[in-house]
């Protein structure tokens, strides 16, 4: 086998908050029909690459369900496979994934038995599209032992990011966490092509319990002086790890796709997911939708603008939903209205509700490190009776029901 790819797709997802509580975050529902795994396995399936490893931990079950035997994505071929790796009991106790390359060290003896030339090593929660065989093309081209994508990243923004320094062949000289004062825009992407038998000596070597990419292997080897190298990427790429990344991910996605750089509806390039089987989308005599993504199974007989609706949505007569992303079979009753909120799955929201009401000067007081741009989140299930005022900042945790007798939430509240 030449190369072998392994998605680290375990992270808890802490800064996604609500929707990330009752599954792992590469399983959140992303551009409607979506979830955000299902851009780093297409990446795999249309660059060639058939043989998939899947690293989970933090609440697998949504992630199983949604991979199954992998077939949209081709990989239940008879020359391809998926495989789910999951944290296991070992003679020495039971250790959970402590690091992302203490993920893969403790998989060391499924890629000894793949035997692979090459191991690809990504991470599941990003939005992007990239023909990794361009990457191993430069990394055999530089005769690399690593070769590390990087994005182009305004100056002012590089201290948020890992960043190299890099001669003028791109072999790596320097790399610095988030550095106060970065000597360079080239932000490590945190996708990796590593020759097996280097991975397999640092992985091997290496003592440290939390063993990290970032923290330990790339900076080990460069101090080594190892042939560690870049693949600059220049196309569209999104971490949306956070309320604000997330929700302007999704809008990205209704703009002309020249603005921001990718396209679902590239013939060429298409992103792969598993599909509910619904009826068409409808609407009404009265149904009126603008610049908005609407899965199939909505029923719409309001108004819907600038928003993305997931499979199985209703809206009903008088209702409006704007800047928003609603999750599949949620329902939104007359005469509602709904202005930048993120509402999880099978929500519930009655007549005469006013959701995202009022203004965003003041944070959410639990999470106001979360939630202080305005977007009001509604966790999975929530039950919101008729005529109730719901502001800004607002976080409504999963299965709440909110209290028919106290219907207004003020601006920055939780509820749970």
């Amino acid at each position: 086998m030449e190369i072998l790819a392994m998605i680290l797709a375990g992270g808890r997802g802490s800064r996604l908050d609500i929707l990330s509580e009752k599954r792992v975050k590469p399983s959140v529902p992303f551009a409607g029909k979506f979830r955000i795994i299902d851009f780093a396995l297409s990446n795999c399936s249309n660059s060639g690459i058939y043989d998939v490893a899947l690293l989970t931990q933090y609440l697998p079950l949504s992630l199983n369900e949604h991979i199954g035997s992998g077939r949209p994505w081709d990989f239940d071929r008879r020359d391809s496979s998926i495989t789910m790796l999951q944290p296991h009991e070992k003679l020495s106790g039971n250790s959970w994934y402590r690091g992302t390359a203490d993920a893969i060290r403790q998989n060391i003896e499924f890629i000894k038995n793949k035997n692979p030339k090459y191991v690809l090593i990504l991470s599941g929660d990003h939005i992007y599209k990239m023909n990794y065989k361009w990457m191993l093309k430069e990394h055999e081209e530089n005769d690399a032992e690593l070769t590390i994508a990087v994005q182009p990243v305004p100056i002012k923004e590089a201290s948020r990011f890992g960043i190299f320094e890099v001669d003028e062949n791109k072999k790596i000289l320097n790399f610095e966490e988030k550095p106060a004062e970065p000597k360079s825009n080239l932000a490590s992407m945190g996708i990796y092509i590593f020759n097996t038998d280097t991975l397999l000596e640092y992985l091997e070597s290496l003592p440290n319990e939390d063993l990290d990419f970032g923290m330990h292997v790339i900076p080990s080897m460069i101090q080594n002086d190892r042939k560690v190298y870049v693949h600059t990427y220049d196309s569209y790429w999104k971490d949306v790890g956070t309320y604000d990344s997330y929700l302007e991910a999704n809008l990205d996605l209704i703009k002309k796709s020249e603005e921001v750089g990718i396209n679902l509806y590239d013939k060429d390039w298409k992103i792969y997911t598993r599909s509910e089987d619904l009826a068409p989308v409808r609407i009404g005599i009265t149904g009126n939708v603008q610049n908005s993504l609407i899965c199939n199974g909505c029923k719409i007989e309001g108004s819907v603008q600038n928003s993305v609706l997931g499979p199985g949505v209703t809206v009903r007569k008088g209702a409006t939903v704007r800047n928003s992303i609603i999750f599949s079979g949620t329902y939104i009753d007359e005469n509602s209205h709904i202005d930048t909120v993120i509402a999880d799955k099978n929500t519930y929201i009655g007549k005469n509700s006013f959701i995202g009401n009022g203004n965003a000067d003041i944070p959410n007081k639990e999470r106001p490190d979360l939630l202080s741009s305005g977007i009001t989140v509604i966790g999975k299930g929530v039950h919101i009776p008729d005529g109730s005022i719901i502001g800004k900042n607002v976080r409504i945790l999963s299965g709440v029901r909110v209290d028919s007798h106290n219907r207004t939430i003020e601006t920055g509240e939780t509820v749970r």
